[in-house]
């Protein structure tokens, strides 16, 4: 297996040790919601690929993820049905929704393309983050195992995404924009309390 270090991802607050054991007891919620952010991941992708389809690295590095999360969410799925444990609707989610307030809109069209990678690299490497915590500490090692693949493929789309964006605005620039987003994004989680329901 790949070295845990190499997932620290430089976020500025890890999550508080309690999420993890709050969701390993919360079995059916933590997957629903899962594959929740999973189906949400997948839209993400379709939207910049749709709103950004004359850029060709956009096109060309996003389209693959699409079929990555979805292949993510048919496999978090398959494991509820396997449990017996309905999707349902969706969820409220109070994390997504809090760090919306962080990025900026409007713009030329370029700074408004970095800030909705920059949103989509924070989410990836807050959920690579979660994904780590339980492929370390969940008492059950088939969800040890489960997590680890989402954790890497987490990892690596973080990475991408942060890519991406420097292709677009100047290296500096988007180090400089990062960083704010990691300081108000740790302000956010701090101000969170945990909850075994919901994956962020």
């Amino acid at each position: 297996m790949t070295d845990a270090k190499k997932f620290t991802l430089g976020l500025n607050l890890p999550s508080d040790p309690r999420w993890v054991d709050l969701a390993s007891k919360s079995e059916a919620e933590i997957l629903i919601d899962h594959a929740f952010c999973e189906q949400k991941a997948a839209t993400t992708c379709i939207s910049l690929i749709v709103r950004y389809a004359d850029l060709d690295d956009v096109v060309h590095e996003v389209t693959p993820v699409v079929a990555e999360e979805w292949a993510h969410f048919r496999k978090v799925l398959k494991e509820m049905q396997k449990r017996g444990i309905k999707l349902g609707l969706p969820r409220r989610d109070e994390y997504v929704n809090r760090i919306r307030s962080i990025f900026h809109k409007g713009g030329d069209r370029k700074s408004q393309l970095v800030e909705q990678l920059l949103f989509a690299a924070l989410i990836e490497a807050r959920s690579c983050e979660r994904f780590k915590q339980l492929w370390q500490n969940h008492p059950d090692r088939f969800f040890r195992d489960f997590y680890y693949d989402f954790m890497v493929s987490e990892a690596g789309h973080y990475k991408m995404f942060l890519r991406l964006a420097k292709n677009h605005l100047p290296e500096k620039e988007v180090e400089r924009r990062w960083k704010e987003v990691l300081e108000e994004e740790a302000k956010i989680v701090k101000g969170l309390e945990p909850s075994g329901n919901r994956f962020h």
